[in-house]
């Protein structure tokens, strides 16, 4: 089993930054790829950005692009998430997950460990 944990959610200004972890515990060498969705008030989830393992594959949403990165921190298995540039529209709860498959993913639906979310608010 994996677990996953996520941090750095609040409460920032619009052109703000803030800084998303996402924390794996368990059997985290069975899960190569870790990605971060969102889910805005009254919208779907959405895919944001995700990575492989070794780092050599990225991909990010056209919303995000240019505005937000990912990088891994492979001594705490750790995945972040800095976002700058933020604007009101990317309020939402933000959800890490992760996926046994080897490439990374838009489908929510492909991944099979999520975290309980963080909450990041921007205010105009």
């Amino acid at each position: 089993q994996v677990r996953l944990v996520e941090s750095g959610g609040g409460l920032v200004q619009a052109g703000g930054s803030l800084r998303l972890s996402c924390v794996a515990s368990g059997r985290t060498f069975s899960i190569p790829v870790t990605a971060w969705f969102r889910q805005r008030p009254g919208k779907e989830r959405e895919f944001v950005a995700g990575i492989n393992w070794s780092g050599s594959m990225t991909d990010y949403a056209d919303s995000v692009k240019g505005r937000f990165t990912l990088s891994r921190e492979y001594a705490k298995n750790a995945v972040y998430l800095q976002m700058n540039s933020l604007q009101p529209e990317d309020t939402a709860v933000y959800y890490c997950a992760a996926r046994r498959g080897g490439s990374v993913d838009r489908d929510s639906d492909s991944y099979d460990y999520w975290g309980q979310g963080t909450q990041v608010t921007v205010s105009s």
